[in-house]
């Protein structure tokens, strides 16, 4: 490793930073009656040579142009992030006495609501794949020279979607992101699986083609070379495997277990903690500064309308495709939008982006855990990014679209291959959760739109909305209903037939409505005239056409979608109405489906036409 020269004064003035973050974090965790000092005691020193000697970044402002970024992945260690923010001045630390009230955003896991932090964190196995997505960015969009470290713990590191990140970022040639691994050898019920075998740690690493390199991580001068020796290194990230003691300093803590979550107690053991760890403060004359970053000229951001929609009434096009050329027409007017695969690119048709902007274009082969992390990653440095798969992919790495939507991410996400209407492949590729599963989540707008125009153009709108959305869309192809002016927008719907003389609402979106159009063809036919709504933004719903409909209606909707009965469509319908004494009738897949032409399955599995009209007749009889 690259030799650090720093003088014995300096490292004593570090040392002093260290073990200042220690105290500040006992003394919080002890006012609030809950926290982990001990994990914060055993990264402070690493937490120290980052902050006051590595790093690069405007202490009055996190989030500067080309500042360094530090993403907190073991978010339990909290505290010691908030101290030493504090401690580089962002705040006074008086506020770190606050931690974990409902009066104050020093909250008990990291969270964006704090101006230093880009992604919400606490879930482990999630910080790397957001420190990927912020070192994407810098390398191959802004073309920027700063570096994101992130510090992990030893326990996370069993989490599978740590090992998907190590992956991608050795395949990207990230260079600018090191990982800093706090191997402190006690989890929070058991030792981890190696404690402190640290060539273990290093082998796997390494195998895994990034630099690995084991450090005492209670050696400043040792932490301090590692880092100049991997800011130096070319071609691959770089891991620092720090050997640590949880509890590092405080003797009645340190290296022992039961003290995970577990604060020190007011009185007599919390001012033991803090003499302990006063009495190792060194004398020293070095005024510690922070490193501030370069300043380069930021990249032009105009952003253009998207052009008209070039489809026609009476084109046949699947959402997916229509998807796909919106993606790529909107890449050309809005250089802030980037697109993540994970390696079915040729059937959700981002291949089609991909191939006209390869520098905003991110594959992460079959890794959709990281592939949402990194797309986190990159919304946080003020990217849109657009990640797409199928549906039913979406519950591999729902637990980061939960953290997501817990952090407000400016994520778009496209769901393609949704229902039994996919057809042949069988249901474990049908999408027949996903309405419920991202409606379930606060501030996430779920869009479904039924055809080429509508998707074209709420494509757009998701780009321009502040916020995470879901664009649910369709393999099969199917006909252009709206003409090339047709406005959409997110909380509308449209009513595409009615009359008068209407005795119930049939309420679809997708393939399903079609499926009512067949039947509104087949009931006029028998004297029966039903208003057909077309309902592509579920989240938010167009609660007033809704009740405006069913009331014209006879305070009657029938609802039919190609997705479970629970949480889908239906239900939207329901809440949205239900209140009011409408009455909801829910068509929906109801049971496992199985292989089949996509025509028999929808048939089959009661959410065709044939069901629609025989629903609608036993309601108005």
């Amino acid at each position: 490793m690259a030799s650090s020269a720093v003088s014995p004064d300096t490292l004593n003035a570090l040392h002093n930073k260290a073990t200042q973050l220690r105290i500040e974090s006992v003394r919080a965790t002890t006012e609030a009656g809950s926290g982990h000092p001990s994990s914060c005691c055993s990264a402070a020193d690493i937490v120290a040579a980052l902050f006051f000697s590595v790093m690069r970044y405007d202490s009055k402002n996190p989030k500067a142009h080309n500042s360094d970024r530090f993403v907190l992945s073991k978010g339990h260690a909290a505290p010691l992030l908030y101290a030493a923010w504090a401690e580089a001045g962002l705040f006074p630390k008086s506020e770190l006495l606050k931690l974990r009230t409902l009066t104050s955003d020093l909250e008990g896991h990291p969270t964006p609501r704090l101006s230093f932090v880009d992604m919400a964190t606490g879930s482990l196995g999630q910080g790397l794949p957001v420190g990927i997505g912020i070192a994407l960015n810098a390398r191959y969009i802004d073309k920027l020279d700063h570096r994101t470290y992130v510090l992990m713990g030893d326990g996370e590191s069993v989490e599978g979607s740590v090992w998907e990140a190590v992956e991608v970022a050795r395949y990207h040639g990230l260079d600018n992101l090191c990982a800093i691994v706090d191997v402190n050898r006690l989890g929070q019920s058991d030792p981890t699986m190696l404690q402190h075998d640290m060539e273990a740690y290093r082998s796997r690493w390494a195998g895994f083609g990034w630099q690995a390199l084991v450090v005492d991580g209670h050696d400043l001068s040792a932490l301090l070379a590692a880092f100049d020796t991997a800011a130096g290194t070319k071609g691959k990230p770089t891991v620092l495997l720090a050997k640590t003691f949880k509890g590092k300093g405080i003797s009645f803590m340190e290296n022992h277990p039961g003290w995970h979550g577990k604060p020190v107690a007011k009185g007599e053991e919390a001012q033991k903690a803090i003499d302990e760890l006063t009495k190792q403060l060194k004398p020293s004359s070095t005024a510690i500064s922070v490193k501030r970053p370069s300043t380069p000229a930021q990249g032009p951001s105009s952003i253009s309308p998207l052009p008209p929609s070039p489809y026609k009434v009476g084109d046949t096009v699947a959402t997916r495709e229509a998807f796909g050329n919106a993606l790529e027409a909107l890449g050309a007017v809005n250089p802030l939008v980037v697109g993540l695969d994970a390696d079915v690119k040729n059937s959700t048709y981002t291949d089609k982006f991909g191939k006209k902007f390869p520098n905003r274009f991110f594959e992460n082969f079959i890794a959709e855990q990281n592939m949402l992390g990194a797309a986190a990653g990159l919304a946080a440095c003020g990217k849109i990014p657009f990640v797409a798969t199928f549906a039913a992919f979406y519950t591999r790495a729902y637990d980061f679209i939960r953290m997501a939507a817990i952090s407000g991410s400016n994520i778009k996400l496209v769901g393609t291959h949704v229902g039994v209407s996919i057809g042949e492949d069988g249901p474990s590729q049908m999408g027949l959760e996903d309405i419920a599963m991202m409606a379930a989540q606060p501030g996430v707008t779920v869009l479904y739109p039924s055809d080429a125009t509508s998707t074209y153009r709420l494509v757009e709108m998701a780009a321009t909305h502040k916020g995470m959305v879901y664009i649910r869309a369709g393999r099969p192809k199917s006909p252009v209903l709206y003409g090339p002016d047709e406005t959409f927008h997110i909380g509308g719907s449209k009513v595409i037939r009615q009359s008068a003389s209407d005795v119930l609402t049939i309420v679809a979106a997708g393939v399903t409505l079609f499926e009512a159009l067949k039947a509104y063809d087949t009931l006029k036919a028998a004297g029966v005239s039903v208003r057909i709504v077309d309902l592509y933004s579920i989240v938010p719903i167009d609660r007033a056409t809704l009740l405006d409909s069913a009331r014209a209606t006879q305070g009657h909707i029938l609802t039919v979608e190609d997705h479970y009965a629970h949480g889908g469509l239906g239900d939207a319908v329901l809440s949205a109405v239900g209140p009011e004494g409408i009455k909801v009738h829910k068509l929906a897949v109801r049971t496992i489906p199985h292989s089949g032409k996509p025509d028999e399955l929808v048939d089959h599995f009661g959410i065709g036409a044939r069901s629609i009209v025989e629903a609608a007749k036993q309601i108005t009889k």
